[in-house]
C-alpha cells in the first residue's frame, strides 16, 4: 500500500527531519505511536461500520483499543510474524513495562515508521479473523 509509506513521506515533507535509525527508537515510544496506528485502524473500521451518534462509535472503539483487547490480539499472531517482528515485539517486552499491550503498540509503530502500515492492517485482518471478531 503506497499510501502508508506516502503518509510518513508527506509529514517529512512539511516538518523534515534528521533520520534517525528506527532500531533506536525506545520501545515505549514505538508503543506510544504505534497505540495512534491502531487506533486509527480500528476508529476507521468502526466509524465504516457503526451507525448513530458518535458516542456509539467511541463506545465500539472502546472495545477494541484497550490493553486486553490488543494483548489477545498480538498472543494470537505470534505464528505469523517474521522474524523481524518477533525481534521487534521482544524488544518492546524487554522494555520497563509488562503489558503485552505495549509489546503490541511497539511493533505497529515499528511496522508504520519502516513504511508497513500495510502490514499493521494485515496484522489486524488476521487476528480478528483468528479472533473471531467482526468490525
Amino acid at each position: 500500500m503506497e499510501q502508508a509509506h506516502h503518509l510518513l513521506d508527506l509529514i517529512h515533507s512539511y516538518f523534515p527531519h534528521e533520520s534517525a535509525d528506527i532500531r533506536t527508537i525506545s520501545p515505549l515510544k514505538l508503543a506510544y505511536l504505534g497505540d495512534a496506528v491502531y487506533e486509527i485502524i480500528i476508529r476507521t473500521l468502526i466509524m465504516e461500520r457503526t451507525g448513530g451518534p458518535v458516542k456509539n462509535l467511541h463506545k465500539r472503539t472502546s472495545e477494541f483499543v484497550n490493553a486486553g483487547s490488543q494483548a489477545k490480539l498480538i498472543l494470537c499472531l505470534q505464528d505469523d510474524l517474521s522474524e523481524e517482528e518477533i525481534r521487534i515485539y521482544r524488544h518492546g517486552r524487554n522494555a520497563k513495562t509488562s503489558s503485552v499491550a505495549k509489546h503490541a503498540e511497539a511493533l505497529f509503530g515499528y511496522l508504520y515508521l519502516s513504511g508497513r502500515l500495510e502490514r499493521a492492517i494485515e496484522l489486524c485482518k488476521i487476528g480478528f479473523e483468528r479472533l473471531d471478531i467482526l468490525l
